[in-house]
């Protein structure tokens, strides 16, 4: 399957096709999602966080969420999400769409991110068997410290990790009441 990213307007809609590369070199609009993992161990809750790969195009070593993927052109999120879990990550496991955010990032002279991005929420408390292609390490992080971590060291997280994080620890303290 092409690597053609869906291309789209402020409100979701679907305006075209381009190529991944490309579309982050011109800066396009374009779909992306965000899943985010989480599990709880004696009523505290830990997140589930990536180092992404040195040899990304853009972010690489930066932490983030435990997927982060675009759908390709002809491709829903309903099979993208899944689909990209078991390519980085080894796993299958129920998620859920809380919110999505628009957000610009400018990484270099020939790469930016301008992303319409779905956030997803699931479960899962088993390991992970992540692609090195894609990620260098994971961790799971009790959320009061992450948040911590992520006041002492932002620059040590991806963009849209720093914008979606803080709304997401409040979805999944809703959900678990704690």
């Amino acid at each position: 399957m092409s690597d053609e990213l869906i291309l789209v307007n402020m409100k979701d809609e679907e305006t075209g096709h381009q190529e991944k590369m490309e579309a982050h070199r011109t800066a396009s609009l374009h779909r992306a999602f965000s899943v985010f993992l989480y599990k709880v161990v004696n009523k505290k809750v830990y997140m589930l966080l990536q180092k992404r790969a040195e040899g990304k195009y853009h972010s690489g070593g930066l932490w983030t969420n435990a997927c982060c993927s675009h759908p390709r052109r002809g491709e829903t999120l309903e099979e993208a999400v899944p689909r990209r879990m078991m390519e980085e990550l080894g796993i299958r496991t129920e998620v859920k769409e809380v919110f999505s955010f628009t957000y610009y990032h400018r990484f270099s002279d020939i790469c930016a991110e301008f992303e319409y991005d779905h956030v997803f929420v699931g479960r899962w408390e088993d390991k992970v068997t992540p692609d090195p292609q894609e990620i260098s390490e994971t961790v799971w992080v009790e959320l009061s410290r992450l948040e911590q971590q992520m006041m002492d060291a932002p620059d040590t997280f991806t963009p849209w990790f720093m914008i979606a994080a803080p709304k997401v620890n409040a979805v999944i303290r809703e959900e678990v009441s704690v």
